[in-house]
């Protein structure tokens, strides 16, 4: 069969496009999912078709291909379970999915794509036999970024390439661009170091104590962003929260549970909880949108496992994501103005995933003097998507320069999101369109505020 691309309609294909969609020329083979965790023919056949997705799916928008969509996906999911093999063709739609959920909040019957895409990626992982680059490719990414320990020992390098002016010089060229995608990408998303020293383990509460909680750290945030981490721990302590911060925690799973890594997510799983369940903390604050919404689907990851299935379930119901926790208990601390004007992103596992869109939004507003404008087209992803913007550089760049676009568009002072992917992404947009906005993460900008420390260091980097 060849690809579908016409619609009619309010996006729906013509009677019967999705059967006569695309059926890839297969290899000999057994059919494309085994017994263990195969995606569930219950949740492909909620699927209505009835076309919502498409207009929010980056994919789609790029391309406007049917195999390309949250439904396109979903029937070659389908096709899989009646028995069909996976061949290069069908994995290479699977692999073009962000896994940004847009399509998740879009939908009227209540598809559980996350389900679906993520239980797919798992069989995909296990069972086809990527090209020698791509599996080589992989190895390094994740040999690197789940690591902080490993992350941490390229700041040194990084920073004195920053200070050198190499990095201008570079990308006045434009050589590394044309002769290598994927290393001109993560030389384009590194963002400017600043040395902040690293938060002890345990901070009192300013005041009466309201809560104790845990906090992860996290990989890339720790190693890039170390300052979102210091500013979130002064928010939690001015807010009446103890915060305890062990020592040795690793990464939490999320880039490898998003990219069909199972059984290594499990392992980081595992070790979270170890770390965290004898602290006796009432919650465990994440300030990274990805992270937080794989540690809220703990208890799913470790369901079959029976020594760590309960305690899963038990640690991901204290998991919140930073403005969640903060919109719950209440804020204490004073706010101080802050004259500026903010264009809030909404990470997409943050939006879309966690459903946490009000919170960060009525935490901001109630900064005296700051004016959040909105962004066109929030609902599509700026391209980061966790390392799939370094395994597709072109579209991921496509992507990027049309966030940039809107947000430029706002002519707001201030990009303010909660995803260090999301600030690097965009930042990068922002550079290559020639445009000029300072980048901050929500915790930045209210300890700004708390602190009363005005606007100007949050527009320094402007």
């Amino acid at each position: 069969m060849t690809d579908v691309h016409a619609t009619h309609g309010t996006g729906e294909p013509p009677p019967d496009a999705l059967r006569a969609a695309e059926r890839i020329d297969v290899p000999a083979g057994g059919p494309a999912f085994d017994a263990d965790h195969p995606p569930s023919a219950d949740l492909v056949s909620d699927c209505v078709h009835c076309g919502f997705c498409l207009t929010t799916c980056p994919t789609y928008v790029l391309w406007g291909e049917e195999m390309d969509s949250p439904r396109g996906r979903i029937h070659l999911i389908g096709q899989g379970l009646d028995g069909e093999p996976l061949s290069d063709s069908m994995v290479g739609h699977f692999d073009n999915c962000l896994g940004c959920m847009a399509c998740v909040t879009a939908c009227p019957s209540g598809v559980r794509y996350d389900r679906l895409i993520e239980d797919t990626r798992a069989q995909v992982e296990r069972r086809h036999d990527r090209s020698a680059r791509d599996r080589a490719l992989r190895t390094a990414i994740f040999a690197l970024f789940p690591y902080p320990k490993r992350l941490r020992l390229l700041r040194g390098p990084l920073l004195a390439y920053q200070k050198s002016g190499l990095r201008k010089l570079v990308g006045r060229t434009g050589l590394l661009q044309r002769l290598a995608p994927t290393l001109a990408t993560l030389e384009s998303l590194a963002p400017r170091l600043r040395a902040v020293p690293k938060p002890p383990r345990r901070v009192a509460a300013r005041g009466k104590q309201r809560a104790v909680v845990g906090m992860l750290t996290g990989c890339v945030q720790s190693a890039f962003f170390p300052d979102v981490n210091s500013a979130t721990v002064r928010v939690l302590a001015a807010e009446g929260c103890e915060v305890l911060i062990p020592p040795g925690q690793g990464c939490c799973g999320a880039l490898s549970v998003h990219n069909g890594r199972r059984e290594e997510a499990q392992r980081f799983a595992r070790k979270l909880i170890d770390t965290f369940e004898t602290t006796g903390m009432d919650y465990f604050v994440v300030n990274a949108a990805g992270c937080g919404s794989s540690l809220k689907e703990y208890g799913e990851l470790l369901a079959g496992d029976p020594a760590y299935a309960s305690r899963a379930a038990a640690f991901t119901a204290k998991v919140r994501d930073l403005t969640e926790l903060l919109v719950e208990l209440g804020p204490v601390a004073r706010r101080n103005p802050l004259p500026l004007t903010v264009a809030y992103h909404d990470a997409c596992h943050l939006g879309h995933a966690q459903g946490v869109r009000a919170q960060p939004r009525a935490l901001l507003a109630g900064i005296p003097g700051l004016e959040v404008r909105p962004i066109a087209d929030p609902e599509i992803c700026c391209g980061s998507a966790g390392v799939w913007n370094v395994l597709n550089p072109v579209p991921a760049a496509e992507l990027g320069d049309r966030k940039a676009a809107a947000v430029l568009d706002t002519g707001a002072q201030l990009l303010v999101t909660a995803n260090p992917g999301c600030l690097m992404q965009v930042a990068a947009g922002v550079r290559r369109r020639g445009g000029q906005i300072a980048l901050a993460h929500t915790a930045q900008v209210l300890d700004a505020s708390i602190r009363d420390l005005g606007g100007a260091g949050l527009l320094r980097g402007r």
